[in-house]
């Protein structure tokens, strides 16, 4: 027994299916002027039957969170106008960035806040909190506050998003990972933002969804039921990377480097389909 055929459907992970045919997306980095142009070369190949995921971190870093969320979001309404595709035919993932930003509306019960904010700050936040027209700086000063003060703030973050229209439904629909049908697919595929343990369960695997592991490109066995592992950001952002059960998708969006997407189709070999 394999260690999902157990379980019951879990909503935190997204069922794919069986598609002929998954573009990966991976981590864009609040970079919209290329994710624009990724989409424009994604709407002319993708076809109804077929899935798109994006692999986490589409925020933070970047200077355009905000305006990268409603690209995202107006592409997923230009792509289900296409006779045939569905709601389900696009996925999204939480990556570092996503997580760090809900945790961050929790600042007032931490019992260091200062640090906590400092460090997500240094991670990437600022920016998106920026794009947000949130005043990033004045958490500092409330962090000595107290609850009520710093709880006042962390509701305007929420306010500020609500206040775009799409954006929170996005957020709560952040999946943590997901995969190609496990009973009927071949080339059983599994989706990740940044990497996991290959010795915990899928439900075990926690913050290691978001944070992954250095040896990740090193690993040889594969991750049963899965064939291959497929991840969307790498700390070190050393393109698309391929060995026998693993993939990388990151050529450094954010950091100087180019958005890719990457075409996953049966019997096929993982290509850098389309770069912006």
């Amino acid at each position: 027994m394999t260690q999902m055929s157990h379980q019951k459907k879990d909503f935190r992970f997204a069922e794919l299916g069986s598609p002929k045919t998954i573009w990966a997306i991976p981590a864009a980095h609040g970079e919209v002027e290329r994710l624009v142009n990724l989409h424009q070369q994604l709407i002319r190949h993708a076809q109804p039957g077929e899935r798109i995921i994006y692999l986490g971190n589409m925020i933070g870093v970047g200077p355009h969170s905000r305006e990268t969320i409603d690209e995202i979001l107006s592409f997923r309404r230009q792509f289900l106008s296409i006779p045939g595709v569905k709601p389900d035919d696009v996925t999204y993932l939480r990556g570092a960035q996503e997580e760090m930003l809900e945790k961050l509306m929790q600042l007032q019960f931490a019992t260091n806040p200062r640090q906590i904010l400092d460090w997500m700050m240094a991670q990437g936040v600022k920016p998106t909190l920026q794009s947000y027209q949130v005043q990033a700086d004045a958490a500092h000063e409330l962090c000595g506050a107290g609850v009520i003060p710093l709880s006042r703030w962390t509701e305007g973050v929420r306010t500020a998003i609500h206040a775009c229209p799409g954006h929170a439904q996005y957020f709560s629909s952040l999946r943590r990972a997901a995969y190609t049908d496990i009973q009927n697919h071949v080339d059983n595929l599994l989706f990740v933002h940044a990497g996991l343990d290959m010795s915990l369960p899928l439900h075990q695997q926690g913050d290691r969804f978001w944070w992954g592991r250095d040896d990740f490109q090193t690993y040889s066995r594969p991750y049963q039921p899965f064939s291959k592992v497929i991840r969307g950001y790498d700390h070190q952002h050393r393109g698309l990377h391929l060995n026998c059960v693993t993939a990388t998708v990151d050529d450094g969006c954010g950091y100087g480097g180019a958005l890719v997407c990457a075409r996953l189709a049966a019997g096929e070999q993982i290509e850098a389909a389309l770069r912006a």
